[in-house]
Formats: structure tokens, C-alpha cells, sequence
């Protein structure tokens, strides 16, 4: 399976009122390019991210009334799914694609995640707010960055692993997100490149034990 790129149909999706309308339209257009895309990055992830990976395209299960804001193809260490380990993810919505890095609630090492993130914070920080477009999501399904990691002070994105671990649903969620504009103008080529750079940038945190 070849992808073939984000098209506006694929954006437009998620102006669909009702669940099983957009339901509908993410099985039948949105998740079979996902699948693709998920074929295609993984194999380039493997090296940099220190080990295997698998792609995991979201089923969304667990939703019956509110459609889905967004949908996503996570990649994870993990063959049988994703929610349980730190993943990578191209998240797909209304306005943007995004590419994030992710430990959620249901990560099992979370809290020795974020004592590793605070024992490197002098070498992550300044690496992360190096980077150009790199934002902190407050929650991963939001469009817009609640921060640039950019204009962040080093102190308040060290204790950003803090999040993870201050409420029970705690995540952290980090990444950049390209405008649905110039998604769709995009050749599939370099779309695909476009993710494994902006992964580049995010697999130290993928990596960090």
C-alpha cells in the first residue's frame, strides 16, 4: 500500500455533525491512508528510535456519541498497541496535521519517565528549545500548542514532565504542526520526509529512560 497524501476532503471530514457519519468517512478515507503512512515511516524509524516499532492506526472503540476531533497513526515499541509505552503520532483534524511525541495516562513507566526527563533536563531543555516550531500541547488532541518550547524560560519547560505525574490522567504531550494548506500541497514524498525530520527532533524523548 502506497500514501498517497492528505487531500481537503480528508480535513473536511471532521466538519461531519454527527458519529457515525464522520465514523463512517474516517474508516472508509482517512484510516487506510494512515495504514499507509504507518508502512512507510516505520521501517525509517527504526534505527534512531533504538529498536523496533510498530504502527498502530487509532480505532477509536471507545467512542459511541461524540465523533472524534481528530485521528492518528501512533508508533510505539509495543506490537500489541500503543497507549501503554511512549509513542510517536501523526494526528490528523479539522485545521492541521500534527506530529507529536506522547506519554499518555496509560504509560507504565511514567513516573520513571519523568524522573529520567528531570535527571537530562540540562542536555533536553536547551536541545528542545533549540528547535524551530516545536510546542507543548496541553492535551494531545488540541490543534494549537498551549506554549513554543521556544519562547519557554529553561525552568518552566523542566518541569514539564511534572504533568505526567500530577494528576491521574496526566500526559505530556510535545510536537509541531503543519497548517492543512500546506499539507495539501505537499507530494506524499515529502510529507513523509517532513514526519521523519520533525520525529528526529522528538525521538531523544522517545529514547529516554
Amino acid at each position: 500500500m502506497v500514501f498517497e497524501g492528505f487531500s481537503a476532503k480528508d480535513f473536511e471530514v471532521f466538519t461531519i455533525p454527527d458519529f457515525a457519519g464522520r465514523m463512517s468517512k474516517i474508516r472508509a478515507q482517512i484510516q487506510p491512508k494512515l495504514l499507509a503512512l504507518g508502512e512507510a515511516l516505520a521501517p525509517a524509524l527504526v534505527g534512531p528510535a533504538g529498536g523496533e516499532v510498530f504502527a498502530h492506526v487509532a480505532k477509536h472503540m471507545r467512542r459511541t456519541v461524540n465523533p472524534p476531533e481528530d485521528t492518528w497513526v501512533a508508533f510505539g515499541p509495543e506490537k500489541r498497541g500503543y497507549k501503554k509505552a511512549q509513542h510517536l503520532r501523526v494526528a490528523i483534524s479539522r485545521h492541521c496535521v500534527r506530529f507529536l511525541f506522547e506519554v499518555g495516562p496509560e504509560y507504565a513507566e511514567k513516573v520513571k519517565w519523568a524522573a529520567a526527563w528531570q535527571r537530562q533536563a540540562g542536555s533536553l531543555v536547551p536541545a528542545l528549545r533549540k528547535v524551530k516550531g516545536l510546542g507543548w500541547y496541553r492535551n494531545e488532541h488540541d490543534e494549537e500548542p498551549t506554549a513554543d518550547l521556544h519562547e519557554m524560560a529553561p525552568q518552566a519547560l523542566k518541569v514539564l514532565a511534572q504533568e505526567l505525574t500530577r494528576r491521574r490522567d496526566g500526559q505530556l504531550v510535545l510536537g509541531r504542526r503543519l497548517a492543512a494548506a500546506e499539507v495539501t500541497r505537499m507530494r506524499p514524498a515529502d510529507f513523509e520526509r517532513a514526519a521523519v525530520i520533525a520525529f528526529k527532533d522528538l525521538l531523544p524523548l522517545y529514547r529516554l529512560r
